[in-house]
């Protein structure tokens, strides 16, 4: 490796990055996606888009962030006591009171009065026990793969008992340019850094230890830690479901296409009631070089060039040229036992192939999985599996075969008020929703394609393709999905599109184009998550409250906070509403940020600002444990506009960025976030 040239320290930037997403994330989360023109080329019809409304108080905003003040938001109207407690609506559980944070631009993790927080894990700390050291100047392949990874996603949680817990963390994808001083793209850079970049993929998994019984947990950093794992770029996956084994899944180097090697761009994810994670493999096609140019390759974004990363400088499985077929090995939910470190993580083909942020599960009435999934692009759609087979308590062995089989749909929805009513400005049609209807179609079943010219195999492998086919309806970067614990509806992040124009509005999409993002609410019919067709709610219209074009699901906007780009939700007991979110430096000039919003009640729609995160990063996780004592969050990219030599952020440590997990609590030992 060549000699390190010096870095040199700077305080962080203030201020806003320009775009919803910076210039980097673009670079290396998607391959700049956003930049080229969207792969879907159906005729299929839109779904949600948000105006590119101008700020009625953007310089004041700005100006508060600057300073770290509050008067441009009217916070005096955002007391919890202040808000309207009018007669008739129901109140089933505890209202988020904690005092918001504000918006800020502050290099650090900021959570409310009353509450603590503690960074739990960073990137390169030891995960196995013979991990060496992190050294940031020297860092190789060898001992990255023993090491915590880099940008930090999805984390999920397992209680051993009441003192000790596993956490899992996806490791989404890599920056170079804050890893390695000198850095200057794929094709000059030293190959050890490629190798390092590779293992920093994937995910972890290391024990926790509650600390004197609060909310408080801690890295267990002495002993056997026999769970402790990593998963990288190389980790032996076995292949399963309907398209295991079938002529486009192999290679050469598996010729019976049934084990594949590695998992990368691992976003959302969830947890299974088995006791499992699964991972969602989602902007994949950035990692290939080479690719033939047809429809299949096209429809997933997939360069015939050379990417910037150019892993096949040191793996020429990445060169579509040679291997035609290992990108066909890449794009699915991968199941991961945590409980088990010898077991083998599983890439479920049944649940289709597309740029998954993640996939959730809940049970139907009659005990079966259905599993809920988005593909996070413009113009692309929101997916449900339905196995055959019943969750069985207990029973692992059985329940590790659930997503093998069932039904895999997609789903299209329609608006219930007059096409005139729909301006593209986002004000509410005359019942006062934007609401309507949909149909789960299905796409196939394990032994059965419902879509004309393609086989089962050929619908799970380009699972894009199947659905323009049937019609589904288009969706702007759906995300992250989650069912409530208490009333079973189901949620979903669109996180925005600004390519959509305000001609392709109709009622699911009440502004175009989509800077801001919103949450979309889908109650199945017969609260049946077997149901072929449902209800679809618009609870959220995000954008500054002030904007007349936002909604907050009818709740007087005096008395929320701002909120762009949803990305990851989660619930905690109560059934309130968690949103993190990806990309409000660039809309609302302010850091991404944690929310929380109750979904029911009479203050369904109020939605309060939890935690914010340092410059530059993206507010990742989320997770409210079980006994609702802890919040996980996972910042990560902090500083994803400097470099190694000039970072933008100093966090955790105050030398250079580190992406890392973080763990809130309330100092009293109340619920968090009530």
């Amino acid at each position: 490796m060549p000699e390190s040239a010096p870095r040199r320290r700077m305080l962080p930037l203030i201020g806003g990055v320009g775009g919803g997403r910076s210039a980097k994330t673009c670079l290396y989360r998607c391959g700049n996606a956003c930049f080229h023109p969207e792969p879907n080329k159906s005729d299929n019809a839109y779904f949600g888009d948000i105006f590119q409304g101008v700020l009625s108080r953007r310089s004041a905003l700005k100006g508060a962030l600057v300073g770290g003040g509050a008067g441009a938001l009217g916070l005096a109207a955002l007391s919890p006591a202040a808000a309207d407690r009018g007669p008739g609506r129901p109140h089933p559980s505890p209202r988020p009171t904690f005092k918001n944070v504000l918006p800020n631009n502050r290099d650090e993790v900021s959570v409310p009065e009353g509450y603590d927080h503690h960074v739990i894990v960073r990137w390169g700390d030891p995960v196995l026990p013979d991990a060496p050291e992190f050294d940031f100047e020297n860092q190789t392949a060898e001992a990255q793969a023993k090491q915590f990874g880099y940008n930090c996603d999805y984390v999920g949680f397992f209680t051993l008992d009441d003192e000790r817990g596993l956490l899992w963390v996806n490791h989404e994808y890599t920056n170079e340019e804050l890893m390695f001083a000198g850095y200057s793209g794929g094709a000059e850079a030293d190959l050890e850094w490629i190798r390092v970049a590779m293992a920093a993929h994937g995910g972890s998994i290391v024990e926790l230890e509650r600390v004197d019984g609060t909310g408080q947990w801690r890295l267990v950093t002495e002993g056997e830690r026999p769970f402790n794992r990593r998963i990288t770029a190389d980790t032996p996956f076995r292949i399963a479901g309907p398209a295991a084994g079938h002529e486009l899944l192999r290679t050469e180097a598996d010729p019976e296409g049934v084990l594949a090697r590695g998992t990368i761009n691992n976003c959302a994810g969830g947890m299974t009631p088995w006791g499992t994670v699964l991972s969602g493999e989602e902007n994949f096609h950035q990692y290939f070089v080479g690719a033939p140019d047809n429809e299949a390759t096209s429809r997933y974004g997939l360069s015939t060039g050379y990417s910037g990363r150019r892993w096949d400088r040191v793996d020429e499985r990445f060169d579509l040229a040679r291997h035609p077929n290992e990108v066909n090995r890449f794009g699915y939910i991968v199941e991961i036992d945590p409980h088990d470190p010898d077991s083998t993580p599983v890439k479920r083909t049944m649940l289709g192939r597309f740029k998954h942020e993640g996939a959730n599960v809940n049970l139907t009435e009659d005990g079966r999985v259905a599993a809920y999934m988005g593909d996070d692009e413009r113009f692309d759609y929101i997916y449900k599996f339905v196995s055959d087979k019943k969750y069985v308590e207990g029973s692992h062995k059985h329940n590790m075969t659930l997503l093998d089989t069932g039904t895999l749909y997609v789903a299209r929805l329609e608006g219930n008020s007059p096409a005139e009513e729909i301006d593209g400005t986002g004000a509410l049609p005359s019942d006062g929703e934007f609401d309507g209807t949909g149909e789960w179609l299905p796409l196939c079943s394990d032994t059965e394609s419902f879509v004309e010219g393609f086989s089962v195999a050929e619908v799970l492998i380009h699972t894009r393709l199947a659905a323009d086919k049937v019609g589904a309806t288009k969706m702007d970067r759906p995300e992250d999905f989650e069912p409530s614990p208490v009333t079973g509806k189901v949620y979903c992040a669109l996180t925005n599109n600004s390519a959509r124009e305000p001609g392709q509005a109709d009622e699911p999409n009440p502004r175009g184009p989509n800077k801001y993002g919103h949450i979309l609410e889908i109650i199945e019919d017969g609260a049946d998550s077997a149901a072929t067709t449902f209800s679809w709610i618009v609870p959220i219209v995000c954008g500054d409250p002030e904007d007349d074009s936002t909604y907050y699901a009818g709740f007087d906007k005096s008395k929320v906070m701002p909120i762009s780009a949803p990305d990851n939700l989660t619930f905690d007991k109560h059934g309130n509403l968690w949103i993190s979110t990806d990309g409000q430096p660039g809309s609302l000039g302010m850091n991404d940020s944690l929310h929380v919003v109750p979904v029911e009640g009479r203050f369904r729609g109020e939605l309060r600002t939890f935690a914010t995160v340092p410059v530059e990063a993206e507010t990742c996780g989320p997770l409210v444990t079980k006994d609702q004592k802890t919040v996980f969050l996972a910042p990560q990219h902090p500083g994803e506009n400097g470099t190694a030599e000039e970072p933008t952020s100093l966090w955790p440590d105050g030398d250079f960025p580190r992406p890392s997990v973080v763990c809130a609590w309330h100092k009293g030992g109340r619920d968090v976030g009530t």
